[in-house]
């Protein structure tokens, strides 16, 4: 499996009761701030919070373009299960 065939299993399988915002960084270093999103096939449409410096509001990324996601709500290890993680942050979590 590639990595973009990971992400597209994070995208496709985004959990309903987890906000569909974030930052994705792109492998060319790119920071995409984001308040929602779509998938097709390969590719994942954000609609950026903001319009970049040309002013678009909405960016197609490939999957395999996608370098890290940060999620900016603060969420359980649990909220991650859908992804296939498992266990706790930390004992207190």
């Amino acid at each position: 499996m590639n990595s973009g065939d990971s992400w597209k299993k994070v995208f496709t399988g985004w959990p309903a009761a987890l906000p569909k915002r974030g930052y994705a960084v792109t492998t060319l270093n790119e920071a995409i701030p984001f308040k929602g999103f779509v998938v097709s096939g390969e590719m994942v449409a954000f609609d950026r919070t903001n319009p970049d410096p040309v002013g678009s509001r909405v960016i197609l990324v490939e999957f395999a373009s996608i370098a890290l996601l940060r999620i900016i709500d603060p969420i359980g290890a649990e909220a991650l299960a859908p992804f296939g993680f498992s266990g706790a942050f930390s004992a207190n979590s």
